[in-house]
């Protein structure tokens, strides 16, 4: 059988630590990355690249932030929409004060001030935990949307309110503005998502990350064993913040092209991302990539089917489909907390030790 331990030994510590320690999983990834970098690029057209792929990778960005806040650090977050509105801001801010320099530095900028925000409404966690946390970056996203509603220096005085993306090229690519073709869309945010997964795997299983789980397993017992709870917490939200952030910049920028803050980033969309957190997983950087892709995907595949398929009206396809996820919800909360994540460990278990009883 492939999936096997048997003679797949470790010589080394470094060997025995990584992160995909059997074979198998290994050239499974290799492949994963092979066809994302070599062959969709190809083939992607506009249709799959607008609805499935693009914001599918922008979302697994902004699942994996919203994770490490609280499913690797155990901070309840509702803010995540503001945060992603900080950083198409402060994105559209740094592209047409700065238009010589690269959108890839504007982006990773936009992360970097999201950050410095997402510390300071991160304070409060020092004090306060569980629900009133909840409510308390339930209000800094109403003030982030009401922040960017009511200043006109933050969409430079325009009469309409919204914000749109100047074209902006890489390697003389256009990756911004309405003459963007679907790969380069598509690479930009696959570049991205692979190097911002990367991070989170590797803060996620050094010491940072042991911090984190220390503080949401029990911050008491965390802090008598030398855990600094100040820095633990203030470094989730930075770290939570910068990649909701990059999220929202390439939402704005590469995706969508024009927001309004409202429209865009309000309420919906933090419930949207908590939603892909629970039913992917906390604490999993494969369950936010799960979540993500079941958010995204099952629209489309409501849309194809019963409306194109079937001829049912798009009011009630769009109400079956708040239907399923709240009820995958509950399924989740009560028979697997884990998520999607867990089922994909207990299937690769199974499969291990089969033909064989667990």
């Amino acid at each position: 059988m492939l999936y096997r331990e048997a003679g797949d030994f470790k010589t080394s510590y470094v060997e025995d630590g990584q992160t995909f320690p059997i074979r198998f999983d290994r050239w499974r990834y290799y492949a994963v990355l092979a066809v994302a970098f070599g062959v969709i690029p190809f083939v992607i057209n506009d249709y799959w690249a607008s609805a499935v792929f693009v914001p599918f990778l922008i979302y697994a960005i902004a699942a994996i932030g919203l994770n490490i806040l609280t499913g690797y650090c155990g901070q309840v977050s509702l803010g995540t929409g503001g945060f992603m509105a900080v950083g198409a801001y402060s994105c559209y801010k740094l592209m047409t004060a700065f238009p010589e320099i690269s959108i890839l530095i504007h982006v990773l900028g936009a992360g970097v001030i999201t950050a410095a925000v997402g510390v300071l409404f991160g304070l409060p966690s020092l004090r306060i935990k569980g629900f009133y946390l909840a409510v308390a970056t339930l209000a800094a996203q109403f003030f982030l949307v009401w922040l960017f509603n009511k200043v006109p220096w933050f969409y430079n005085y325009s009469a309409s309110g919204q914000i749109s993306a100047p074209e902006r090229t890489v390697l003389g690519v256009a990756v911004t503005g309405p003459n963007t073709e679907a790969w380069a869309k598509y690479m930009v945010c696959l570049v991205f998502v692979v190097a911002l997964a990367w991070v989170a795997r590797n803060l996620t299983r050094g010491t940072v990350g042991r911090s984190w789980m220390a503080i949401r397993d029990m911050d008491i017992a965390a802090e008598i064993i030398g855990v600094n709870p100040l820095k633990a917490k203030l470094t989730a939200f930075a770290v939570s913040s910068f990649f909701v952030g990059v999220a929202g910049a390439l939402f704005f920028s590469v995706y969508l092209g024009a927001v309004e803050v409202g429209e865009a980033f309000g309420i919906q969309k933090s419930f949207l991302v908590l939603f892909m957190v629970i039913i992917g997983g906390l604490g999993s950087i494969f369950g936010s990539f799960a979540g993500a892709a079941f958010l995204v995907l099952l629209p489309v595949l409501l849309k194809n089917t019963l409306v194109g398929g079937f001829g049912w009206p798009t009011d009630l396809t769009a109400h079956l489909e708040l239907i399923i996820v709240g009820a995958l919800i509950i399924f989740f909360l009560i028979a697997e907390p884990h998520g999607l994540a867990q089922l994909w460990r207990i299937g690769k278990e199974k499969l291990r030790l089969w033909p064989f009883p667990h």
